[in-house]
């Protein structure tokens, strides 16, 4: 009987995986489970792993070279989430390792928060909420419209293109930015990242995070911005230079920001730019509704379900380099 280890802690595994997929994976093997307070990593990791077959990891424990390295009867390592930049792909084929990520499940409920968080920073609805909680009757002040307003959309990809489109049907005017695809829809226009800023209402990076994206938003971009412009990242902290953000942030050229994303550990936002009038923070939920979570649990027991036939599922990165699929065979 196969072995397979998750890595989620008690409270990520309430949230993040579910009784369901859990059922589900007990049905393909023998599961251990993490009953730490915190997710598997380092050495914790190397040794919960030391008989298993396979590892469904929670985002936050990382799979760097020496995990495969020590763990000569690992078959594969799957991703419970969509972002894999703390795997170390190439190590894993090198060993022979299987790695393997989980799809977008969660469009429609980041597009939902997208739409909640410009709806709030247009009417002040948790500004005036604060100020009634803390006693205090807080001064009516005229809100924006979204209808007749400009969404500038930077990035494309599946969210970039509901967060567009839901936009649209609202009546906005929407601009997308990216260089790597051609926008077809005639109801939007492409535009470059300078003309987006300059002419954007709400500003929305949707992309994704990587060298060349480190600080996409930064000084110079945030200068760009229409003033009175509000700015929301949903997306990673690795796209936002967060003293850049705090100075536009001062001088007034953006109005305010929604953040469900940033710099603090596990993609949180940083709390000293949470804690600001001006800004509305999110705990890194954009994604966490029950549709979205078990999108992406239910499709790791899909793909150990493969693994265990010794088939690479949709999903795996580096299905060429699987070797050790050899140690799966009765």
């Amino acid at each position: 009987m196969a072995k397979i280890l998750l890595t989620h802690s008690p409270e990520t595994r309430a949230n993040y995986y579910g009784d369901r997929a859990l059922a589900g994976l007990r049905a393909l093997g023998e599961v251990k489970l993490n009953e730490a307070e915190a997710p598997l990593e380092g050495e914790a990791l190397v040794l919960a792993a030391a008989d298993c077959d396979l590892i469904v990891s929670y985002r936050q424990s990382p799979g760097p070279a020496a995990l495969f390295e020590r763990l000569p009867k690992l078959a594969a390592f799957l991703r419970c989430a969509i972002d894999i930049r703390n795997v170390d792909v190439a190590a894993a084929s090198k060993a022979g390792v299987l790695v393997t990520q989980a799809s977008a499940g969660f469009v429609t409920s980041v597009t939902e928060l997208v739409l909640g968080f410009m709806i709030d920073l247009s009417r002040r609805v948790t500004a005036h909420a604060s100020s009634y909680h803390a006693g205090n009757v807080p001064l009516a002040v005229m809100g924006r419209e979204l209808r007749g307003s400009t969404l500038g959309v930077i990035g494309y990809g599946a969210i970039g293109k509901e967060v567009a489109r839901v936009g649209q049907a609202l009546g906005m005017q929407v601009l997308i930015h990216d260089p790597y695809v051609r926008v077809v829809e005639k109801q939007f226009r492409q535009t470059t990242l300078e003309e987006l800023l300059s002419l954007s209402d709400y500003v929305v990076p949707l992309a994704v995070a990587n060298a060349e994206t480190e600080n996409l938003m930064g000084e110079k971009q945030f200068q760009q911005m229409k003033r009175g412009a509000f700015f929301i990242n949903v997306s990673r902290g690795n796209l936002v230079d967060e003293a850049a953000l705090a100075r536009a942030l001062d001088s007034g050229r953006v109005a305010g920001c929604a953040i469900d994303v940033g710099r603090a550990p596990d993609q949180m936002p940083s709390p000293a730019l949470a804690a600001r009038a001006e800004v509305i923070a999110t705990p890194h939920t954009a994604g966490l509704t029950l549709p979205a979570i078990e999108h992406q649990s239910m499709e790791t027991v899909a793909q150990a379900a493969e693994i265990l036939k010794g088939r690479a599922p949709k999903g795996a990165v580096n299905a060429g380099h699987w070797k050790r699929k050899e140690l799966l065979k009765p």
